[in-house]
């Protein structure tokens, strides 16, 4: 799956990264807790939040994450649109909630990763 994959599947808005619409992606996560996110994933390349503050920008980039779709119509600031842009990241927006954004791409073939593994 590409980004502009989920960006179609997701409906959402594409709010800087147009660069990276056509890099691959192989798994994604959900979380409002980026506590979560830096102690649980590994090898992800989506991350889908609802928390909209820097924090979830700086921690998909230290995640090494290509795409951060923000659900629940969620807004960033365009300080948060350009610390995504200086770290190659791209920013999408859905109007979907956290476990319809997660179920939509989930169900097109992107799983959680190597976690997704262990328990299946």
């Amino acid at each position: 799956m590409t980004i502009r994959d989920a960006k179609e599947l997701l409906h959402a808005t594409l709010l800087c990264g147009e660069d990276r619409l056509d890099e691959e992606v192989h798994s994604a996560c959900g979380s409002d807790m980026m506590s979560d996110v830096l102690a649980f994933v590994k090898d992800q390349a989506i991350l889908l939040t609802g928390l909209c503050n820097p924090q979830a920008i700086r921690t998909a980039e230290m995640m090494d994450m290509k795409c951060v779709a923000f659900v629940r119509d969620k807004k960033p600031t365009e300080e948060m649109i350009e610390l995504a842009e200086d770290a190659g990241i791209a920013v999408l927006t859905t109007g979907h909630r956290m476990f319809m954004a997660c179920g939509i791409l989930y169900s097109a073939g992107l799983h959680g990763g190597s976690d997704y593994e262990r328990f299946s």
